[in-house]
């Protein structure tokens, strides 16, 4: 599969990789330069893979209530929501964002490669009165990431949306959300607009010498910042205390695996970040974690280099006594143990 930008990764000579099914650009020029776009500057990413499932009518805000762990209830038109879809044993299938846009109205945002298992979930556990249309084939979605990206909505005339707030301009939704843990902003926009849209932030980012970014660096942005990855940071195998976001969690109202989630809210092992002391010591996705004795405490499920620390960095799940941070700990490279610390989820502040 493709997005709508596809051709203009080409001409940017775009390294393009298989996504889960989508052929998507992995860097431009190079990971880190990309990385230090958004950190010092701005950048622009295509996530228009994320799916688009509207929840319309009546029972719209009933079927989201029984669906998340999360009072949707509380959520303000115009707001945005992280929070996760739970299964029966209250582990986590996939996580999303929910914009609402009146209390018949509202939008989830699953990721790439679960957005049919979502839908399927949604039509199997709504309630009555509600309609859910998957519009994901239909809308693309472009993100500007950095502290510039007021500057670069300026330009387009568009106003800079608070922080998990959205407005809707020219058939286009605009939010203050993000994957990099930076300022910046999300637009939805029809798929036959968004090549024009694309081509005038381009081009303003070259004015400032940064430009498009690739999933490299949108993915080693959100692990310096602690955020979590579906089907590698869990995978309808975790909780959200066992992710270290139990704020999403509001058991005042029933949802889909409450039973199971309020049976488990003090887990073994717990979500934490992981920064690495020697060099060339990179965390990869399955390395194991130890004590100083040598004694297994814990799993890599991220990890790369973090460009701003200059060394690597990993989040996994660790033993909760040996969670504390700057405790220090072993990690097993290949053939060789070597030495870190461990660090809250958001390594970098």
């Amino acid at each position: 599969m493709r997005t709508v930008l596809y051709d203009e990764h080409v001409k940017m000579n775009a390294n393009i990789v298989d996504f889960h099914g989508w052929d998507m650009p992995l860097y431009y020029e190079s990971i880190i330069k990309e990385h230090m776009y958004v950190r010092e500057r701005c950048g622009v990413f295509d996530v228009s893979h994320m799916g688009d499932i509207f929840l319309t009518g009546s029972g719209a805000e009933e079927s989201l209530m029984k669906l998340f762990p999360s009072d949707i209830s509380k959520m303000k038109e115009g707001d945005c929501l992280y929070t996760a879809f739970l299964n029966n044993d209250g582990n986590m299938i996939d996580d999303t964002i929910i914009y609402k846009f009146n209390k018949e109205k509202f939008l989830c945002v699953p990721n790439a490669a679960t957005t049919d298992k979502i839908l399927d979930h949604i039509l199997k556990n709504k309630t009555n009165n509600c309609e859910v249309k998957n519009s994901s084939s239909e809308l693309s979605c472009i993100a500007i990431q950095g502290k510039d990206s007021v500057n670069i909505m300026k330009n387009l005339g568009l106003k800079f949306p608070d922080f998990f707030k959205f407005y809707e301009e020219k058939g286009m939704i605009i939010s203050g959300t993000g994957y990099t843990g930076e300022i910046g902003c999300e637009i939805i926009i029809k798929n036959n607009e968004a090549v024009n849209l694309w081509e005038k932030i381009v081009d303003d980012l070259k004015k400032i010498g940064c430009g498009p970014c690739g999933l490299g660096s949108r993915d080693t942005l959100r692990m310096e910042k602690g955020m979590l990855l579906s089907g590698q940071d869990f995978n309808s195998d975790k909780n959200p205390y066992e992710a270290s976001i139990s704020f999403i969690v509001d058991n005042d109202h029933n949802y889909i695996g409450r039973e199971k989630l309020l049976s488990n809210q003090k887990p073994e092992r717990i979500f934490r970040g992981i920064i690495m002391n020697e060099k060339g010591s990179f965390p990869r996705h399955g390395n194991l974690i130890y004590d100083e004795s040598g004694k297994e405490i814990g799993i890599i499920t991220s990890g790369s280099i973090s460009p701003i620390l200059g060394k690597g960095i990993g989040l996994g799940y660790i033993n909760r006594n040996e969670s504390k941070s700057d405790t220090s700990i072993l990690v097993g490279i290949r053939d060789r143990k070597f030495n870190g610390k461990v660090s809250r989820p958001r390594i970098v502040p």
